[in-house]
């Protein structure tokens, strides 16, 4: 064996569990098990017909080589124009910056202004990748504790109580990955208020969800909010609501002292994004709209189902969530950790879903079940844990 010396960074960075399950379930799956996924995070949908073909077309016309760094400037154009009609903003198009997908923004966000003796505030539950890479960069990853009874909506008053000196960075995350919970606006408008005696934190805003919302409610971005503009990194992308999971495509749009440095992390990075998902991007931004919306309303009948179902469950209970496609059940009354649910569902009834402590240690005592899965299946899943209980 080599007597390889690794840097010591690199047991601060963790991992994202719902990959690890996916390869267990599929290795169930190869050894001839029946197995329904319902732990991984990607529409069961395929990515519209006119989207691939414009990304085929794009390598037929030819367009193989580099592209600038921060994004073809078409595409750039056309998010600053999506966002305008979405949002009610303006956005200037040079500062969006193209990126394949959403981690990369994250990374570059933490590690501009993550490092040893400072803060960044992240919630718990929430997606792994920040805690793992706040640690990565040297900082203090602080939890911002999301309730249940608050339908994991984070609290104004919650966040900005924790906000010191050292705090560097507050990422926000609404519609929210694992738990489904949206934050209301009046929540929003309390925090930006708030801010105005820190201004020195910046905020990350990841809104990958913004377009998966149910019950008639309108996402609020914080790009509506003019006060934090000069310091906001607003975080969105194609891979949920258009299918587009595997083409590796997302942007973000940066405040104006940002822009230059994300540019450069992006050329030390990935050089740039490839031409022909950037071909499919933009014909996905001003094609038709009609597959997401189908998509949407079907997601919407799988959450009643699912929330009915797992309600049903002896043990179990489930708010209803508001935004993207993840019911956050809480499996306390089962007398199982997490962990120990998570493993007997998936090995005793072919079903896959995440523990809670996969997004953070506030997540014990809940599993994530993500509904992008047919109807019928959801019912066979969760008809299998019933009798397991």
């Amino acid at each position: 064996m080599p007597d390889l010396i690794f840097a010591d960074s690199l047991s601060r960075l963790g991992t994202e569990s719902a990959f690890t399950v996916l390869a267990r379930a599929q290795a169930l799956a190869a050894q001839g098990r029946d197995i329904i996924n319902l732990g991984i995070g990607q529409p069961d949908f395929p990515t519209p017909a006119h989207i691939v073909e414009a990304g085929v077309k794009a390598l037929r016309d030819g367009h193989h080589g580099y592209t600038p760094a921060n994004g073809l400037p078409a595409l750039r154009e056309a998010v600053a124009a999506d966002l305008e009609a979405r949002h009610g903003t303006q956005v200037n198009p040079d500062h969006v910056v193209i990126v394949p997908g959403g981690k990369p923004t994250m990374f570059f966000a933490v590690l501009m202004f993550g490092q040893a003796g400072g803060e960044i505030l992240f919630p718990d539950p929430g997606f792994p990748i920040y805690e793992s890479v706040i640690r990565y960069s040297g900082a203090t990853p602080v939890p911002m504790r999301l309730q249940e009874a608050d339908g994991f909506a984070f609290r104004a008053e919650t966040v900005l109580a924790q906000i010191t000196a050292r705090t560097r960075l507050i990422i926000l995350n609404s519609p929210a990955n694992p738990t489904g919970g949206v934050t209301p606006k009046a929540e929003i408008d309390k925090l930006v208020a708030g801010l105005a005696a820190h201004p020195h934190v910046a905020i990350l805003s990841d809104e990958i969800y913004s377009q998966m919302l149910y019950d008639g409610q309108d996402h609020v971005s914080l790009l509506q909010y003019p006060e934090i503009r000069d310091r906001l990194i607003m975080l969105d992308g194609w891979s949920k609501t258009y299918a587009m999971t595997g083409w590796r495509l997302g942007f973000a749009v940066w405040p104006e002292a940002a822009v230059a440095h994300a540019t450069r992390l992006a050329i030390n990075c990935h050089s740039c994004v490839n031409a022909s998902a950037q071909f499919a991007g933009l014909a996905a931004l001003t094609g038709p709209q009609d597959d997401v919306r189908d998509m949407v309303a079907q997601f919407d009948a799988r959450r009643r189902v699912i929330v009915d179902g797992l309600n049903a469950l002896p043990g179990v209970r489930c708010t209803t969530p508001r935004g993207a496609f993840y019911a956050f059940a809480n499996i306390t009354g089962t007398g199982l950790t997490s962990a120990q649910a998570q493993d007997m569902f998936l090995d005793k009834a072919g079903v896959a879903t995440i523990a809670g402590t996969s997004f953070g240690a506030m997540g014990e005592g809940f599993l994530r079940f993500s509904y992008a899965n047919s109807a019928a299946n959801i019912q066979a899943a969760l008809s299998r844990i019933g009798a397991l209980l």
